[in-house]
């Protein structure tokens, strides 16, 4: 690559800027292989900086509860906020970056993640973290613009590739974090979890500055930001999900917990009705309301809250709770039920990736939604059989960790309009965090509400999976309701990238 600033295009290549190279893998030669190889090596450490904190932080939840002296709803109440401010921060900082560029808004979220990890590494209570987390939650968005970044530099095939990889990190480092994360609970504590993500996040936003080329922005920089419409977004996500996660331990019908709720609905409504009169919304409503987005967006929503709801806060605390589960050590848990999950990703996503473009995003989509209910069955019927739950579990390394992570991605960023290419893969990165923030909430309320006086019971563990379950067989039906892509657009997407060069 050059080192001088702007961009080229290949001979004969037409479209606008953007847009994918027209044939090949995505690579002209050596020195271009090589540049691709380290965008994608900076982008690996940016986003791990970030899933860390949620990986690695799972097997450590009874570690934070102890240290911070709090309770399970207040740490349900943590992760819930975490996810909530992922959601927030996708669709805010990837509609940013069709204004400002990809780039700038990515080392933004090295900065907020670092700034957050600090936080928790200091905090005295849990109030001081849950601020920390719901700053390293903003920085998700680093997903979304990764995916977005290698889109308009890459071709389909190459994409799909560089997809499953940066979709193999979605669920941690092969499984050493989580075992990490173990460990480190187990001997220095909770703290050490974020100074490992310091350290992974310093690394990312070094190379994201030297190594992630500048691709140009896709709409005009001087257009009005919806700060209006954001800040309802924000106000009623916020009051919905911690309604939900707080309702078991204020009181269902009590005056905080409905207003919460009410005035969260209330915010969400307000939200609608000002996207009609934006002259820049947040969420194209035209966008919205496809059948190649809605559809697509209630199944990531139900996959995650279902999925990952139980990953990272039931089967942890289950694991370890010697009163009505298992009893086991936070290593040894994080070996049981975390690693085999992430590790069998590690290969299934780009595997998947190398798939979604020859048989269909859609395809994949499906199948995997389906795979996750019948796992999550078995995992339900022998919650306390050790291995059969470890089997099932290990399982979703393809089906949830390979199939649906890197198909919903695929499927949003493939589908997208191709004048606005940040709001639909924007909009499907907030709904990352959604579900995942509705998951851990209707997990932790059901925790919370089946226990007793000595803290939870096998029947609140029980009916959290009953939860994640309902979540997955929605998940089944909306992605049967995604719309088939027309085989024209699909051709037309065979358009190639603007090459940029690397500063």
């Amino acid at each position: 690559m050059t080192s001088t600033s702007g961009t080229s295009r290949p001979s004969g290549t037409s479209g606008t800027p953007g847009s994918r190279k027209e044939a090949g893998t995505g690579i002209r030669d050596g020195g271009e292989s090589a540049g691709h190889g380290r965008m994608l090596t900076a982008m690996v450490l940016a986003v791990l900086g970030y899933q860390i904190n949620a990986t690695m932080l799972s097997p450590a939840l009874p570690d934070v509860i102890e240290r911070l002296g709090t309770t399970t709803a207040a740490a349900g109440l943590s992760q819930t906020l975490f996810f909530l401010m992922a959601a927030i921060g996708q669709v805010t900082l990837a509609r940013l970056s069709d204004q400002r560029g990809r780039k700038p808004m990515m080392l933004l979220c090295a900065a907020v993640l670092i700034a957050g990890n600090l936080l928790c590494v200091v905090a005295p209570n849990i109030e001081v973290f849950i601020a920390g987390r719901v700053l390293q939650g903003v920085s998700a968005a680093m997903f979304t613009l990764a995916f977005l970044t290698l889109d308009q530099v890459l071709t389909p095939a190459g994409f799909g590739k560089a997809a499953g990889v940066i979709t193999a990190v979605n669920g941690g480092l092969a499984g050493v974090d989580a075992i990490a994360g173990g460990q480190i609970a187990d001997t220095i504590g909770f703290r050490g979890i974020f100074v490992c993500s310091t350290a992974i996040a310093v690394a990312g936003l070094i190379g994201v500055l030297r190594y992630v080329p500048d691709v140009p922005p896709t709409l005009d920089a001087a257009a009005r930001f919806d700060s209006r419409g954001i800040t309802a977004l924000a106000v009623g996500l916020t009051g919905v999900l911690v309604g939900l996660s707080q309702g078991a331990a204020w009181g269902w019908t009590s005056v905080l917990t409905l207003g919460f709720l009410l005035g969260g609905l209330a915010a969400l409504a307000l939200f609608v009705l000002s996207q009609k009169s934006a002259p820049n919304p947040v969420i194209d409503l035209d966008v919205l309301a496809s059948r190649r987005a809605w559809p697509l967006l209630l199944t990531t929503v139900c996959t995650l809250g279902g999925a990952f709801g139980a990953i990272a806060l039931t089967i942890p605390l289950f694991s370890q709770d010697a009163r009505a589960g298992l009893g086991l050590s936070a290593v040894t848990a994080a070996i049981l039920f975390l690693t085999p999950i992430q590790l069998i990703g590690v290969v299934s996503a780009p595997l998947t990736g190398r798939l979604g473009p020859r048989i269909g995003w859609r395809t994949v989509v499906v199948a995997g939604a389906v795979a996750n209910f019948a796992i999550f069955v078995v995992a339900t019927l022998f919650l306390h059989q050790q291995w059969v739950l470890v089997a099932a579990l290990a399982a979703l390394g393809v089906t949830y960790g390979g199939f649906m992570l890197t198909g919903l991605n695929g499927l949003a960023v493939t589908t997208a309009p191709k004048d606005k290419p940040g709001s639909l893969s924007g909009l499907n990165g907030a709904c990352f965090g959604i579900g995942a923030a509705l998951g851990i909430a209707l997990a932790s309320a059901m925790i919370t509400t089946g226990g007793d006086a000595g803290g939870p019971t096998t029947a609140g563990y029980t009916h959290a999976l009953y939860a994640a379950l309902a979540l997955l067989g929605l998940a089944v039906l909306f992605a049967l309701l995604i719309r088939r892509p027309d085989p024209a657009e699909q051709t037309a997407d065979g358009a190639g990238p603007v090459l940029v060069t690397h500063h």
